[in-house]
């Protein structure tokens, strides 16, 4: 399920990568609809420049991405899995190993719709 950004979502993704000029992907020339896979392809030059990104997430942050994985709004489908991983890892650190194990279960689940 496709959104516009809210100025909440606009914010994380400011917060995950500040060099964001606009919101618009390079590749495809369509606004952003998700925040952690422009994050993931566009932004972070590895997968441990991805983790340290996600570290800057307070729990707050993460718990919002959490609930907009599980009602559709944030796609993952689109991530290299070793960035799902890191962001499980940081989710069960920072919230639960619950919560993490629903992340890892909508990737698995979801088609690539960012």
């Amino acid at each position: 399920m496709a959104r516009i950004l809210s100025e909440r979502d606009i914010g994380i993704l400011k917060k995950l990568a500040p060099e964001v000029e606009d919101l618009i992907c390079a590749g495809s020339g369509v606004e952003y609809r998700s925040i952690l896979p422009p994050v993931s392809r566009h932004y972070a030059e590895d997968e441990a420049d991805f983790a340290a990104r996600l570290e800057r997430l307070d729990a707050e942050d993460l718990h919002y991405l959490v609930g907009a994985i599980e009602d559709g709004s944030e796609s993952l489908g689109c991530m290299p899995s070793e960035d799902i991983e890191s962001f499980a890892a940081i989710v069960a650190a920072k919230l639960s190993e619950k919560d993490a194990k629903r992340v890892i279960a909508a990737y698995e689940a979801g088609p690539c719709d960012s």
